[in-house]
């Protein structure tokens, strides 16, 4: 974690490369510490209240966290016609499986996160996300979510993959092994979303991941969403599935019908946030499957 100090005030500080640094006004670090795979801490910040980071990197705010969530849980939740079976990988801090949680199809949630102690900070200092991990349809394994889809025999609907970036210990899920691996857990109608970086900074990340999916699943594209605690404020998700199409398949009365309230989420943003800025379409054009 870096901390910067200017005068009397402490400031988060995440650098991209060596052209872009990203600030947060902080007033008191809550925990920090060290855990076999990365560093750990929770920071009461000025305008954004708690944040996570993993190794100095954020990965939410209180503030924001809603709009990251909202969008890698409920546009694979209701593109599938009948969600009944999840498995979240990563995803210590329990926002993705809370969303999912909300969806009343669903039977079952297994959640795999490497790192106990992110899931027991935010246990301890984030329940606006983590207020779901003791609920009686979730299964919490505190273990390598790689080495999980390799072996288990269980079968889902839908597979989310709620990773850090591809450095450290969520190097390997950014891989061809680890997705031939979910193809074969998912059920026939089975769809798999995953955290796909940023299409100004991580471009070249999100061509290997979109050319992975493509060479396993007959659906294979990207979605986008703006999230102003990330570097650049504007993020993606990568979509594949054995069948069901984000767009063709969306039933947008589902939605409405479901009488849930979203604070990103809706039924436009759904289908507008697969529309690709023309930058990004031409980079992956090539990769694309739909």
């Amino acid at each position: 974690m870096n901390l910067g100090k200017t005068k009397a005030a402490m400031w988060v500080e995440e650098p991209t490369g060596d052209f872009l640094k990203v600030g947060f006004r902080a007033d008191k670090v809550l925990f920090s510490g060290k855990s076999e795979f990365q560093s750990v801490d929770v920071i009461e910040t000025r305008g954004h209240g708690k944040m996570l980071l993993n190794d100095g990197l954020v990965m939410l705010t209180e503030r924001d966290e809603f709009i990251y969530h909202d969008m890698i849980t409920h546009v694979p939740m209701f593109t599938h016609k009948n969600p009944k079976s999840v498995l979240v990988i990563g995803g210590g801090d329990g926002g993705t499986a809370r969303e999912v949680l909300r969806h009343s199809s669903v039977e079952s949630v297994v959640m795999v996160e490497i790192d106990g102690m992110v899931v027991d900070a935010c246990k301890e200092f984030i329940p606006q996300t983590s207020s779901e991990l003791s609920n009686k349809k979730l299964e919490l394994i505190i273990g390598d979510g790689v080495d999980y889809v390799a072996k288990t025999d269980k079968k889902f609907d839908v597979v989310i993959v709620d990773s850090t970036d591809p450095i450290g210990p969520a190097t390997p899920l950014f891989g061809t092994e680890f997705y031939q691996n979910i193809k074969n857990i998912l059920n026939d109608d089975g769809i798999v979303v995953s955290q796909a970086e940023s299409p100004f900074y991580f471009a070249d990340t999100q061509k290997s991941l979109l050319n992975i999916i493509g060479s396993l699943f007959p659906v294979a594209t990207i979605y986008n969403f703006n999230n102003m605690g990330y570097p650049g404020g504007f993020w993606s998700f990568t979509f594949a599935s054995k069948g069901p199409h984000p767009i063709k398949d969306f039933d947008a009365k589902r939605v409405k019908d479901s009488k849930l309230e979203f604070g990103y989420y809706n039924e436009k943003i759904h289908e507008s946030a697969f529309s690709l800025p023309s930058f990004q379409y031409r980079k992956l054009v090539e990769q694309i499957k739909d």
